[in-house]
């Protein structure tokens, strides 16, 4: 598994996110607070507070490949 702190500031950020998530089969969740989300869900997303970064955990070791795809997200 791997974790990373993502920030998703705009609807388009979020809509380029989801359907990067989606092309994978791994699972990805999204935690903000005691909230815990599937980063497939672009309502689960939206109910996060996006002021904030998020914490997302990929559940797969073999995910470099999304990572590189997602890298304009990830916060550093």
């Amino acid at each position: 598994m791997k974790r990373e702190q993502i920030m998703l500031k705009t609807i388009n950020d979020v809509k380029a996110f989801v359907n990067s998530v989606a092309k994978y089969d791994f699972d990805v969740d999204l935690l903000s607070g005691r909230y815990a989300v599937d980063a497939k869900s672009i309502m689960g997303i939206f109910s996060l507070d996006l002021s904030k970064a998020i914490t997302m955990e990929v559940h797969s070791d073999d995910c470099q490949d999304f990572l590189n795809e997602i890298k304009p997200f990830i916060v550093k």
